[in-house]
């Protein structure tokens, strides 16, 4: 194994498989997200979550809700055609290739996964989409992604790709990631956008000693994984980056996942740990 590929070890790179004994990221998502694509190990990880934040189920969907309206926003107003999809887990409703290829049918995307029950489920999923691939490779390994055969096939590193790590990157706790992110933004070409949404520690009183407890629960779960970071810390993944304004009247920040361009006015507060959430789209020029 290389320097580079150690340097970037972590608990999620080790793939889970099938082994009901170990709980599987794809799986605690999936049991996050109330579907049925998970074992008791996994569940047991949502259920200690929520014993320490009763609206714990609303971090996946914050995630998710941001994908699908940051997708949309890539292929429409960014009008990028090929997307690089790391560590998509379980296909679920509205995956990037529904949502890009509604906008443009020959959309390309590449979902990048290592753990083979993703990978198989996806690719049963698309065995007729030939804009649509699965590759089984480590997200935290850039080099391993990007020379992977099947995104040097499918993407052309000539043109603007759109890089999403969705829910990702607070499982990478080896260090705080920015090297790891600077591979990846030194691979795209100009014109390329990063779509990143994290755990975060709001870094207020009470906020914080949530964000906290629930970071001690998934550190200390079967997982073992789930930093909760600091909004300095998230923007550190972006180095060099245009950052997008995440709303109308708004300047370039990170903002809070449901608050990034939401689709109409909000007529609820938001819970107590959708403020644990946020994202941020970077563009390369």
């Amino acid at each position: 194994m290389s320097g580079t590929a150690a340097k970037y070890d972590a608990p999620s790179s080790v793939p889970v498989g099938v082994d009901p004994t170990r709980a599987s990221i794809a799986r605690v998502y999936d049991a996050f997200l109330g579907g049925k694509d998970n074992y008791e190990i996994d569940r047991q990880v949502f259920q200690k979550v929520r014993a320490t934040a009763p609206e714990a189920r609303d971090l996946a969907w914050s995630n998710r809700n941001f994908l699908t309206r940051a997708v949309r926003f890539l292929a429409d107003q960014g009008a990028v055609r090929q997307f690089l999809d790391c560590g998509s887990g379980l296909p679920t409703a509205e995956n990037t290739h529904q949502i890009a290829q509604r906008i443009d049918p020959e959309a390309r995307v590449v979902y990048i996964d290592n753990d083979p029950v993703v990978i198989a489920h996806g690719e049963a999923l698309l065995t007729e989409n030939d804009f649509t691939h699965f590759a089984s490779a480590d997200i935290f390994k850039p080099q391993e992604v990007l020379a992977h055969p099947i995104v040097q096939k499918h993407l052309d590193f000539t043109k603007p790709i759109a890089l999403l790590q969705v829910g990702t990157l607070h499982h990478y706790t080896a260090d705080n990631g920015a090297e790891l992110m600077q591979e990846y933004i030194d691979a795209l070409p100009s014109g390329s956008f990063v779509a990143i949404s994290h755990f975060l520690d709001p870094q207020t009183p009470e906020h914080s000693k949530l964000a906290r407890r629930m970071e001690d629960v998934f550190l200390h779960s079967p997982m073992g994984s789930g930093k909760f970071r600091t909004k300095e810390e998230i923007l550190a993944f972006l180095p060099g980056l245009e950052i997008i304004a995440p709303g109308p009247g708004k300047e370039g920040d990170l903002e809070l996942s449901d608050l990034w361009w939401p689709d109409g006015p909000r007529l609820r507060p938001l819970s107590q740990v959708e403020q644990c959430s946020a994202a941020v789209v970077g563009r390369k020029s």
